[in-house]
């Protein structure tokens, strides 16, 4: 059993792997250890990894666990960053899920299942309203683009008048599923100027920016829920594809819209991107689940006995069963032991009913839950379910997959990250469905985690996983879910959102080991009963983090200097400044030439021993003497350090990041 004493050493210090025990994982971290410090470079003093570093400055014991209960005053734990404000939700919104994020100018846009709320952070200890809109419709996902902001529409109860009534109707001309399209030409005042219906809904979209077309941008929709009546919507059908080659199903819709006239934004394509793939391998259920069961079954529960996945029927399933049994047999009133046991042996047909109807391979996932796009390498992750896809989108309107991986640990692929460079992505693992807690100290640590594949020759090759490492409680929904690159430059770094798990900002630079760096965590909304909450989304936008929190509003945070991050990394990350930001639309971070760059590498190289600490010291002194100098005396300092840097890198056991660094000085020395 993984206990909570070996998931704090283990998380600080390896990558999860499958199929190694603990005592196996600590022996080879141990090794591991021996080894990155036999092995440093002769040019600088044999230097700590960033695991053994995290290990040792790492709080003990976790402070995320135990932590007291509550809504606005739950208990807190903090490393390495600060909180630097927590605004509640408009009164409108109160009760409702705060979604997913995006970004314009000093505003952050925030979903909501009741609509959308603007935020002007350009004061983040004090972030304020602009303005908020009631339009139901599950999930609210948004993104913005100049003055167009996009949100998601699944529910069926979702209006196109955006009214707070919703639809009792099963097919209704009044229903929204899919796009809807606002004017923010004057943000305080959004403006509804169009929609584009689709057959399934829109649960996430991803807006695509082509660079080879500036006068239209896209939309890749990703909807998972029921297809909708053709009486609702002409064309939509739920057959399978064999059966009908139109079939809703195992597509994705792209929808173009003309920058110049949005209200002509319409579906272009709807390509097949499962085509040929089969249903994955799946793990069963997590111990405590099993114990569950158990317990249900002493209890007399009813239960579908389904081979490695036993499904316990929820009461008010049992009542409705129960009274068509009676209705069968043309009685009235209370259930009988005799109806109860015809039921227990109806359960029993319909497991072995499905069973038998099983005849070879079963079709892979209809639809993706995210898709990523990267326009800079014109590559999407696709996290489709059952699959990771790595999705070739040098023509917007016909994406092509060129890679699929599946994973029996993965439940359902969310979402995906792309590094900074492109030569690698993590894929997150929403296993169970985000409401369900899944990191309690007997979840396997390789389930509701993220995997981290590199990209070789337009294939992926997985490495290892990552998990939050901060044991949660059964009152917790905990899974991976939605995060973004923190622009840390010559490392890959993430935050990300873990649901009632908090925050976690991890260090993936190295694949096979991923190493936690900070964190933020509130105590559960409730201790005794199960409910969903925590954090949403979590993403770096202008210097600082910004968290959709679905019940207590907007968090943001600061990064904080630790021996982990120093606070030259954290200025230069600051000097990387966006106009927008769609996290699923992944932007290439670029860093503009200043010291606070040159001074991050420098530190990394002393973090990593890639040189001497007298070169250091020197190296230091240097920039300092040319930054208080100016012209021909700043780079008469600089340009001949950038070359005897240059010179150096050969000889470094990080020879990368010397280059970095002297490139860095070299473009200092020309401004």
């Amino acid at each position: 059993m993984i206990t909570q004493d070996n998931l704090q050493f283990e998380d600080a210090t390896m990558t999860f792997i499958p199929s190694v025990t603990a005592k196996g994982r600590l022996a080879l971290t141990l090794t591991v250890a021996v080894m990155v410090s036999a092995c440093a470079s002769g040019s600088g003093a044999p230097a700590m990894s960033l695991a053994e570093m995290a290990a040792s400055t790492v709080p003990t014991p976790d402070p995320r666990v135990g932590l007291s209960p509550g809504i606005f005053d739950a208990g807190e734990a903090i490393w390495n960053l600060s909180l630097l404000s927590t605004t509640p939700p408009p009164r409108e919104f109160v009760g409702a899920t705060n979604s997913d994020l995006a970004f314009k100018d000093n505003y952050a846009i925030q979903g909501n299942y009741n609509g959308v709320i603007v935020w002007d952070i350009s004061t983040p200890s004090r972030p304020s309203q602009v303005t908020s809109f009631v339009c139901p419709a599950s999930q609210s996902d948004v993104s913005v683009y100049r003055n167009l902001l996009f949100v998601s529409g699944e529910g069926l109860g979702g209006r196109l008048d955006c009214g707070a009534t919703g639809v009792q109707e099963a097919v209704s001309p009044e229903r929204l599923r899919g796009i809807r399209i606002f004017d923010i030409s004057d943000i305080t005042n959004p403006r509804y100027i169009h929609n584009v219906q689709t057959c399934r809904g829109s649960h996430t979209h991803t807006l695509l920016e082509d660079p080879n077309d500036s006068a239209n941008v896209y939309i890749y929709v990703s909807g998972s829920s029921v297809v909708r009546s053709p009486e609702e919507l002409s064309g939509c059908s739920a057959a399978p594809l064999e059966q009908d080659p139109n079939s809703a199903l195992f597509r994705i819709e792209v929808i173009r819209v003309p920058l110049a006239a949005p209200q002509q934004a319409a579906i272009v394509s709807s390509p097949r991107i499962f085509a040929g793939l089969v249903a994955p391998p799946e793990h069963g259920l997590a111990p405590e689940e099993l114990a569950e069961v158990e317990r249900a079954r002493a209890a007399g529960a009813f239960i579908l006995e389904v081979p490695d996945a036993p499904q316990v029927l929820g009461q008010r399933q049992v009542d409705d069963l129960l009274g068509q049994v009676v209705a069968a047999r043309g009685g009235s009133g209370a259930p009988t032991a005799a109806d109860s046991a015809a039921l227990r042996v109806f359960l029993d047909q319909v497991v072995a009913e499905r069973t038998a109807a099983v005849n070879g391979p079963q079709p892979g996932p209809t639809q993706c839950h995210d898709i990523t796009v990267y326009p800079a390498i014109g590559l999407a992750g696709g996290a489709c379910g059952g699959y990771g896809m790595l999705i070739d989108i040098s023509n917007p309107i016909n994406p092509v997959r060129i890679d699929a991986v599946s994973d029996e640990n993965f439940s359902y692929w969310h979402s995906a990250t792309f590094s900074n460079d492109g030569s690698k992505v993590l894929f997150t693992d929403e296993w169970g469905g985000g409401g369900q807690p899944k990191c309690r100290a007997t979840d396997p640590m390789e389930w509701g985690a993220n995997a981290f594949f590199t990209i070789e020759d337009r294939r992926m090759r997985f490495h290892s996983y990552y998990k939050l490492p901060a044991v949660q409680t059964s009152a917790e929904n905990c899974v991976a879910h939605n995060g973004s690159l923190i622009p840390v430059p010559g490392r890959d770094i993430m935050a990300q959102s873990w649901y009632q798990g908090g925050v976690s900002v991890f260090d993936w630079t190295d694949p096979t080991h991923a190493v936690e760096i900070a964190f933020h965590d509130r105590g559960p909304m409730d201790a005794e009963r199960r409910g969903t909450g925590g954090t949403w989304s979590v993403y770096w936008y202008n210097g600082v983090l910004v968290s959709s929190e679905i019940g207590r509003g907007l968090d943001i945070f600061e990064l904080t200097p630790s021996p982990l991050l120093s606070q030259n990394e954290i200025d230069a990350a600051k000097t990387v400044r966006l106009d927008h930001l769609n996290t699923q639309g992944q932007p290439q971070l670029v860093w503009p030439t200043t010291f606070a760059l040159a001074r991050a590498y420098v530190d990394q190289l002393e973090r990593s021993g890639g040189l001497s600490a007298s070169r250091i010291e020197s190296v230091r002194g240097e920039l300092a003497a040319a930054e208080s100098a100016s012209g021909a005396a700043r780079q008469g300092t600089l340009t001949p350090l950038a070359a005897a840097l240059t010179g150096e890198a050969g000889r470094s056991s990080d020879a990368t990041k010397v280059r970095a660094l002297a490139n860095a000085v070299r473009g200092l020395a020309g401004m």
